[in-house]
């Protein structure tokens, strides 16, 4: 039987398209894993994750430990390193035979990549850089009713619609738009690192977990790039979503930008091991890079602890940071909504605050 994108009544089983550089997973692939695992629970369907690469079958069991119920690995020379028509082609191959539901791929480089080229291929549509997922309607509902300011009660919702709700930040960042393809399968989306949480590892899941081998056949007329030498950039990044500690900083900062960030790296020195990240509005007038961004333009984190200077606490940087498990807000304006979603609210100049709270950290770890 062919593919036909618009039969949708003949996909089944919710697939995460799972990454790998140089022989090794990447964290994104146990997040979207977890977060399959909840929506086939949902589906009341399959897990199924889809290695890439070259020898890699000896990693692919790690994938079940957070959740998949089977890994098509997929083995060849010319899958070693990504290239857009190779992985492309392999991955829509797999795709058209079995006929997946969902498809769910990491908004990394290399997720950004091949998502579109694939759902071009496929005749069905995707949905960018997801922030939240949802199958069952009346979780979705849920989560309306606490991330959303629409009156509930004057709405009525098709409770019975399967299709995957796939929610994303739009028109820059102003308000959050919920998606559906309710006509083509497979239902396909991208969704940021460190926004879904990752499930705890079980030994005895990854055990179970089965792993098929694919053949794949690749001829040289089918690719148009080949990678001939790999030579990496040694760039100083920070690592915002595997910090415990971030300290962020606003528009706040706009009368001294160059002591704020110095006041703000001071600060997450003395936390220990903290690193300094930044609102869109610091980012936009390029106080600091790109890199630093928290929100939902920029990175979500889940720190233990998240410190926010002179940041108001707009929508999109709350997003991106509300779940992280201790908040410290310091902000002149008692009113700033940044107070709303804060565990300790300091109102006050945080260039007069901001030196107490790093000589009382001292003289805590001195005691």
């Amino acid at each position: 039987m062919g593919f036909n994108s618009s039969d949708i009544n003949a996909f089944r089983d919710i697939w995460v398209f799972c990454e790998q550089r140089e022989g090794k997973l990447v964290n994104t692939d146990f997040e979207l894993i977890s977060e399959g695992r909840k929506l086939a629970d949902e589906r009341g369907s399959r897990l199924v994750g889809v290695l890439l690469g070259h020898e890699v079958k000896e990693i692919a069991k790690e994938l079940g430990g957070y959740g998949a119920d089977k890994v098509i690995v997929c083995d060849h020379p010319e899958l070693k390193f990504y290239t857009t028509d190779a992985y492309a082609k392999v991955f829509c191959d797999v795709v058209i035979e079995e006929k997946p539901e969902v498809i769910l791929i990491g908004a990394t480089n290399i997720g950004r990549d091949l998502g579109p080229r694939c759902a071009a291929r496929l005749h069905t549509g995707l949905t960018a850089d997801c922030t939240h997922l949802d199958i069952d309607m009346n979780k979705y509902v849920d989560f309306l009713s606490t991330s959303s300011t629409l009156d509930l009660s004057n709405m009525s919702f098709p409770m019975e619609d399967t299709n995957l709700k796939m929610t994303r930040p739009a028109f820059g960042g102003h308000l959050m738009a919920t998606i559906i393809c309710p006509r083509f399968r497979p239902c396909m989306s991208t969704v940021r690192p460190g926004v879904m949480k990752k499930a705890e590892f079980s030994q005895e899941k990854a055990d179970a977990c089965q792993v098929v081998m694919r053949h794949v056949e690749i001829s040289g007329d089918e690719l148009k790039t080949k990678v001939i030498n790999i030579v990496k950039e040694a760039k100083k990044m920070v690592d915002l979503i595997g910090a415990d500690i971030i300290v962020s900083v606003g528009r706040g900062i706009s009368k001294d930008v160059e002591g704020g960030i110095q006041l703000a790296e001071k600060l997450a020195d003395a936390f220990g091991n903290g690193v300094v990240g930044g609102s869109r509005a610091v980012i936009d007038s390029g106080w600091l890079p790109a890199d630093h961004q928290v929100g939902q333009t920029g990175k979500t984190v889940h720190p233990k602890v998240y410190v926010a200077l002179g940041i108001s606490g707009a929508i999109q940087h709350k997003a991106g940071m509300q779940d992280s498990e201790l908040i410290i807000a310091v902000n002149k304006d008692e009113t700033a909504p940044i107070f709303d979603c804060a565990d300790y609210g300091i109102t006050g100049d945080l260039f007069k605050v901001v030196p107490l709270m790093i000589e009382a950290i001292k003289e805590t770890q001195n005691a």
